[in-house]
């Protein structure tokens, strides 16, 4: 007996499925790399993902309020002096916390986390800092240690404010982020030093991608300057 054969049953419905020919992807559509838009380093993606140990992030923050070479020089000469002083005034106040030995090893701790090497120099002079304060507190005596805090902290703050409203010609970056701004200062002082001398960069391209990145955040508030004056 002949077989009977079945029209519009599931057979045919896969057939006529599998007749369809595969979409193939409009080439005329997606930009070849060449096409793409520049990539803007303000929104480039930083070392560190954008968080708190993005060293990208912070020196090209601080960096952007220093950009001028006398006013670099002198944060150079005055930032450290500050924070010897600043653990001499808590070595003088607060001796039973051991506030300074607490303040000192946060800052060292966060250096080393941003950058083992650099940050193993910084926490090294963090120590030192710690160590001379303890010995200026014991010489000193209350009196006439808070004496030398105020004095040095004056004339190195009035210094730095110089730099910027002369050189700079821009207001100090603990303006806008106070916290960043005494973290990163320390920290900044010595890479600048260590790259001036000696071409010291925590990874290769670091310094590259910084300055991008600063030449944009100085772009910005120049235009934000430039539309306050109109």
């Amino acid at each position: 007996m002949p077989h009977l054969h079945r029209t519009g049953g599931p057979e045919k419905k896969r057939t006529a499925a599998s007749d369809i020919p595969c979409a193939t992807p409009d080439k005329s559509t997606s930009p070849s790399p060449k096409q793409q838009a520049p990539t803007n380093p303000a929104t480039m993606p930083q070392s560190g993902g954008g968080g708190v140990l993005d060293l990208e992030r912070h020196f090209a923050f601080y960096g952007a309020y220093h950009s001028n070479p006398v006013n670099v020089f002198i944060h150079a000469l005055f930032v450290w002096p500050i924070f010897l002083t600043a653990l001499l005034l808590l070595h003088l106040t607060a001796p039973s916390l051991h506030a300074a030995a607490v303040g000192a090893a946060v800052y060292g701790a966060f250096y080393v986390s941003l950058d083992r090497r650099s940050g193993a120099v910084a926490a090294v002079l963090c120590f030192l800092c710690w160590a001379a304060s303890a010995a200026l507190a014991a010489r000193l005596g209350y009196s006439v240690g808070c004496k030398v805090v105020l004095i040095a902290q004056l004339f190195c703050w009035t210094m730095q404010f110089i730099g910027h409203g002369v050189f700079e010609k821009r207001a100090p970056a603990l303006l806008d982020n106070l916290v960043q701004a005494f973290l990163m200062a320390p920290y900044f002082v010595l890479l600048e030093i260590l790259h001036k001398f000696s071409g010291y960069e925590p990874y290769p391209g670091f310094h590259a991608n910084v300055q991008k990145l600063i030449d944009a955040k100085r772009k910005e508030w120049e235009d934000k300057k430039a539309k306050k004056r109109t």
